[in-house]
């Protein structure tokens, strides 16, 4: 299925369905038909669902403003660090309840989420829905979007108003907190639904759209963030007793042993490289890419994703070429996101991942050859390297100057890997997890883990980098340690980090530990300055919109810890 004929049709549709972007969990949400009389087909039901997807590839959400919710120690925002209630006070860890970004994040995560429940409601009580494998496969996709969207809600905000309802009403959208562990269960209700009625993916499947295998690595990474630390409204950062955190171990186990059982999905067989190359260039592969959420940007009716534009190396705009000729030529690129730079010394010289992690370049315009131009750039000044424009296919590669065609991929099968293999450790399989975690070096050409060589692959790291927040004396704890190193080498700048540090009980340890060593923060002006601002038990978590807190009486005027 190519990419562009599915993404323009589920615009086209998912627009008819919801023609407004802007409802609100505060609002009445907008609707151009009669909910009741909408569902009386398959096709029309399938229209509902792909209007849950339209709420999460909206440019205000996973395709831009999501980015700078994921700033942790592995990147930081162009030293423009002055204030500005959007982006940058979001990347610095200044963010305030009236943040433009965190305001259009909460609100588009709610119309999502209450696009699923009315989808859901609407497809259950359709005619012949329990003889209809179809219409049972639809209500799975929205159970799996209703629980993505609501993992995010944990994830940002911790207890937040909930509910499995469409509000259909203004009174009916004024919510009271609730409790992260009961959104939790439903969570894992919802895509324990899922991974029953959806299908397993093969060769001719594309990720833009949910699968079993979908389903399943989403619950291992709810159940790991469960298990770990998350911020109470107490102020405290607690996690579960121990005896809760083996049940949710066992289960990424479970779940790992379902995909591995299935025998689908593995590391991408033309290497990791072009797997990015692949996301550039349009290229649809469900072998390693697990979930992802499809962007198309349409002149005039919808605007694409900010991938390998916002956060990929700087291109500048080009000059002094005809129009008729501008499509021959690379658009510009902003390259807003800046590599903390002390990351690339801790790759192997051997590992693929660094150079396709960080890229060291940008293309300046000449004048005199009428061309882009590759130039070099000091430590500093290097750009997340894993969506570019130069990979850009030739006939989008200059559609437009802010948008793009550029999927992004939510669910990666190395991902999965290393889950497993975080569970197998914590459940005292070490020995299992090691060999995970080496499968995933041996991809990328890097040294694999042995007893003996363990303390060699960490010198250079300890030497300026020694992770004091994590105890490496036990051969659980040096695992811990490995895997704290290894998900950044493989998932650099792809939006787990932040979460993973967060649950794991060290964002601000270690955001610390680089901000205060990193070379771009030795002048007047850190450039770097999110472990300056960063509070515990403050920005684990992002602050509610002060609209919603002013507009919703149930949350008596109390924000998020700290806001």
């Amino acid at each position: 299925m190519k990419k562009h004929i599915f993404y323009m049709a589920m615009a086209a549709l998912s627009l008819a369905v919801f023609p407004s972007c802007e409802d609100t969990l505060t609002e009445t949400p907008d609707s151009s038909y009669d909910k009741d009389s909408f569902f009386e087909s398959e096709a029309n039901a399938d229209m509902a669902v792909m209007g849950i997807y339209s709420s999460i590839s909206d440019y205000r959400h996973y395709g831009w403003y999501e980015m700078a919710g994921q700033a942790s120690d592995d990147m930081y925002y162009t030293s423009r660090t002055h204030s500005d209630n959007t982006i940058h006070d979001m990347v610095h860890y200044r963010v305030t309840s009236t943040n433009e970004w965190v305001e259009w994040l909460w609100q588009l995560k709610y119309q999502g989420i209450d696009r699923a429940n009315m989808a859901i409601d609407g497809i259950v009580n359709m005619p012949g829905y329990a003889e209809s494998e179809n219409l049972q496969e639809l209500d799975a996709e929205a159970r799996f979007l209703r629980a993505f969207l609501a993992f995010d809600l944990i994830k940002y905000w911790g207890d937040v108003p909930f509910k499995t309802t469409y509000t259909s009403n203004y009174e009916d959208a004024f919510g009271a907190r609730v409790s992260r562990e009961e959104i939790y269960d439903q969570i894992i209700e919802d895509l324990n639904f899922a991974k029953e009625h959806l299908p397993w993916a093969d060769a001719s499947s594309s990720p833009e759209r949910a699968t079993q295998g979908a389903a399943r690595a989403m619950l291992m990474r709810v159940y790991l963030q469960r298990a770990g630390y998350s911020l109470q409204m107490d102020g405290q950062m607690t996690r579960p007793d121990d005896t809760k955190r083996a049940e949710y171990f066992n289960a990424v186990i479970s779940e790992w042993e379902a995909i591995q059982a299935n025998g689908y999905h593995d590391f991408y067989s033309g290497g990791y490289e072009q797997l990015f190359r692949n996301f550039s260039q349009d290229v649809l592969n469900s072998q390693e890419s697990i979930f992802e959420i499809a962007f198309f940007h349409q002149q005039g009716a919808r605007n694409g994703g900010a991938w390998g534009i916002y956060n990929g190396p700087s291109v500048a705009e080009v000059q002094g070429v005809p129009t008729s000729e501008m499509a021959n030529y690379m658009g510009r690129a902003n390259g807003f996101f800046i590599v903390v730079p002390e990351w690339r010394d801790f790759f192997e010289e051997t590992d693929v991942r660094r150079d396709v992690s960080i890229c060291t370049y940008r293309f300046i315009w000449n004048t005199d050859s009428m061309k882009h131009v590759k130039q070099e750039r000091n430590a500093g000044s290097w750009y997340p390297g894993k969506w570019r424009r130069e990979w850009m296919p030739t006939e989008t590669w200059n559609k437009n100057m802010n948008y793009g065609d550029v999927n992004y991929c939510v669910l990666r099968y190395a991902d999965v890997v290393l889950m497993a293999a975080e569970a197998y450790n914590e459940t005292g399989n070490t020995t299992e997890a090691w060999n995970l975690l080496n499968r995933v070096r041996a991809r990328a050409g890097a040294t694999e883990y042995t007893d003996a060589n363990y303390e060699e692959l960490m010198a250079t790291r300890k030497a300026t980098h020694d992770l004091t927040f994590i105890d490496d004396g036990s051969a659980q704890g040096r695992f811990r340690t490995a895997l704290y190193w290894e998900r950044g080498f493989e998932l650099a700048f792809e939006g787990e980090r932040k979460f993973d540090l967060i649950r794991w009980g060290v964002l601000g340890d270690a955001l610390r530990l680089f901000g205060s060593q990193s070379s771009v923060n030795r002048g007047t002006n850190a450039a770097y300055p999110a472990y300056q601002n960063f509070v515990d038990g403050k920005n684990e978590l992002l602050p509610i919109p002060l609209v919603e807190i002013q507009s919703n009486p149930n949350y008596e005027g109390k924000n998020n810890p700290g806001y």
